[in-house]
């Protein structure tokens, strides 16, 4: 059940960190702004958002876990039309199977997903604005939890949830034409996301989030530390507080999109 107290209520920010962090037995020294932007998604995460409550958050979070343990995922991933198979999830949490079942395609089987399965989503229960906002807990899920991967640590505590109802609040210039989901324009933008654009530069990868503004600001702070801040794409060469050059980084980030079938 969600605890009414507010984390900052219960915590000092020292004694929150270090609950959520134990980096000791990292094979290599990891940055201060990596564990400050991992810090704050966690605290954000637990509180209610645009469209689920703090506690369907965290089983958002928690699905996207079992997601890679779901026998039925495996079933699928190896089927030759996703839309072909029927089953059930693996999952113990409190969330619909339509919202389990949208996790566990985007983890598990994101390069099939098709405009249609997006479009029949609100006639099973789960709106576009709620899909976007879980399509965004998982993105910052899965490269936190990555990233532990990567470098051989346990996975971190999920925060508990804190109580309260979601805004539901939906940018009013939001429209349809270039993805899936209903974006924000590339210009243009008024009122709350007058600046949401860092910079005032836009890309497609950026508006896909923009439905739900909040969830496309928790991914740009998560990206800013573990790839680069959008107002430094300009800088091709090398950035100080990194170890390894643009063109590294870009061949790097090349060969995982193409093993991941990126299709961006």
């Amino acid at each position: 059940m969600p605890k009414e107290s507010h984390y900052c209520q219960r915590y000092s920010f020292r004694q929150m960190t270090m609950a959520f962090f134990n980096y000791s037995n990292a094979p290599f020294s990891i940055r201060e702004d990596i564990k400050k932007e991992f810090s704050g998604f966690w605290r954000r995460l637990a509180q209610p958002g645009s469209w689920w409550s703090g506690a369907d958050r965290v089983a958002i979070a928690k699905a996207s876990r079992s997601a890679l343990l779901c026998d039925f995922c495996t079933d699928r991933k190896l089927a030759l039309s996703p839309y072909a198979l029927t089953g059930k999830h693996t999952s113990d949490n409190s969330l619909k199977e339509t919202a389990v079942d949208a996790v566990h395609r985007i983890v598990t089987d994101q390069t099939r997903i098709t405009q249609a399965w997006v479009d029949s989503l609100p006639e099973n229960g789960l709106s576009i604005e709620a899909y976007v906002e879980l399509a965004g807990i998982v993105v910052c899920m899965f490269s936190i939890d990555e990233f532990h991967r990567a470098l051989g640590l346990d996975l971190e505590d999920l925060p508990e949830p804190i109580g309260g109802n979601p805004s539901h609040y939906r940018p009013a210039q939001a429209e349809f034409g270039t993805g899936f989901v209903p974006m924000l324009p590339k210009e243009g933008l008024t009122g709350p996301e007058e600046s949401l654009w860092p910079g005032g530069r836009s890309a497609n990868v950026l508006r896909a989030l923009s439905l739900v503004p909040d969830a496309l600001k928790d991914w740009l702070a998560l990206s800013s530390a573990q790839y680069l801040a959008v107002e430094e794409m300009g800088n091709m060469v090398r950035h100080e507080d990194r170890s390894i050059n643009r063109l590294q980084m870009e061949l790097i980030a090349a060969r995982v999109s193409a093993i991941n079938e990126c299709f961006y």
